[in-house]
């Protein structure tokens, strides 16, 4: 299949690229990238003019809830949500049932991914057996398997002595280990400690619980050299220990989800549940310290940390209601928005979705690394091609994701999707 993306601003964060160019795919990769592309046969041609031609988003924490959770998302529908919203790389916790401790879960999973040909699945594999703290995985098996990374997902590792072992054992054979940092003592609230907390009578957690497992972790890194990426830092405090731990040259990564980079807590309201998200949502100094760190480099990447929630289990009671909330088709438009609040422009807003979450994963893509996050002549044509200038309205209902439940439904947000490519394959048309 050949293809010829015409008229398009070209967007590559990762060489400064950003003028009106033409894109010929061939094969599968980028064969050209110029004003104009002569002596080129398409067997489809795409008009961008107005539009954004950028590198596929990688998304760095979407859970597809395969296997285990088949009731609140299936590998189809968040596949699908994944290409409908511009991703054409994504990386998925091991929090699934049975947990991705073994590496034939690995391959299963890798396998049903690879026969949808949509968006390009990077799984983490779990840290420890079961997620129980206890017994590190074989971690060699399912690096070879397909893994990425370990991860504990959302439950804390509270004995530290595995923890050191397990950074240890990272560190010997590079691998990058994924963890959020929490307390996992003063970590078992469901909203951010607080005023508004206090005043709805909700269980809090303190920013401290954040910030005491960020100094264990960095404590750690410091004795093993191992790398690290820190997953959804949300607090202000926790910020500033981030920029002091990569000042003292420590090896870390950090990214924030959508959700904590545009609400706070006033955004519960009335016990909505559709706000129920982990990390909790916390106040406006914290929400304006992520968007600063954001914006200039101390944080990474931005994720969707799209983690999709039945019906059932969010029409409950605040405190009772399951945590998380439907995020792979917003990424792109709250990213975008962020760019234009924050003033930073729409190549940065593009840079912590594509080349800076390249970055983070670094050797574990493999052959990808070369061209995964960029657009390169000679690089396997993972695009993503938007409309920045179309405005669309966030309809629950309308998303392709399995679950329907986001705190910024109703939301007004720039830049649609109208194509996304994965392999020089249209995995998405609008």
């Amino acid at each position: 299949m050949k293809i010829l993306i015409k008229n398009g601003r070209v967007i590559d964060p990762a060489s400064g690229l950003d003028e009106i160019r033409d894109v010929a795919i061939a094969a599968g990769r980028i064969v050209s990238l110029k004003e104009a592309v002569a002596d080129f046969s398409p067997n489809k041609t795409i008009d961008a003019t107005g539009c954004v031609v950028a590198p596929g988003l990688i998304d760095l924490s979407a859970r597809l809830r395969e296997p285990g959770y088949e009731h609140e998302g299936m590998l189809e529908s968040e596949l699908a949500a994944a290409v409908a919203g511009g991703v054409t790389s994504l990386v998925c916790p091991p929090d699934t049932d049975p947990v991705l401790d073994e590496p034939g879960l690995v391959e299963m999973l890798k396998f049903r991914a690879e026969k949808l040909h949509q968006s390009r699945v990077f799984p983490l594999g779990a840290l420890t057996r079961a997620l129980k703290g206890e017994a590190l995985t074989e971690m060699v098996e399912l690096t070879e398997a397909g893994c990425v990374g370990f991860s504990q997902a959302d439950v804390p590792l509270v004995n530290t002595q595995v923890l050191l072992r397990a950074l240890q054992y990272a560190a010997s054979f590079g691998y990058t280990v994924w963890l959020r940092p929490q307390d996992s003592w003063l970590g078992g609230g469901v909203a951010a400690s607080g005023a508004l907390a206090t005043r709805l009578g909700l269980s809090g957690v303190p920013a401290i619980a954040e910030t005491i497992a960020l100094h264990t972790l960095f404590e750690l890194v410091r004795v093993t050299g191992a790398r690290v990426h820190v997953c959804r830092i949300s607090s202000a405090a926790g910020v500033a220990l981030l920029a002091q731990a990569k000042a003292d040259g420590l090896g870390v990564t950090a990214d924030v989800s959508i959700n904590s980079l545009h609400l706070t807590d006033t955004d519960i309201g009335y016990f909505d549940s559709r706000m129920r998200v982990n990390p909790p949502l916390r106040q406006q100094r914290d929400r304006d310290a992520l968007r600063q760190a954001l914006a200039d480099g101390t944080i990474d990447a931005l994720v969707s940390d799209h983690t999709p929630v039945e019906a059932d289990a969010k029409t409950l009671p605040f405190a009772e209601a399951e945590p998380g909330a439907t995020g792979l088709e917003l990424l792109l438009g709250l990213a975008c928005k962020w760019g234009e609040d924050s003033g930073v422009g729409l190549p940065r807003a593009l840079a912590v979705l594509t080349s800076a979450p390249a970055r983070v994963l670094g050797s574990a893509l493999g052959t990808l690394q070369a061209s995964a996050g960029q657009l390169v002549r000679g690089g396997v044509a993972d695009i993503c091609v938007f409309d920045p200038q179309s405005d669309w309205t966030v309809q629950p209902d309308a998303l392709r994701s399995q679950g329907k439940h986001t705190p910024f439904s109703g939301y007004q947000l720039p830049a649609r999707v109208r194509w996304t490519l994965v392999g020089g394959q249209i995995a998405y048309e609008a």
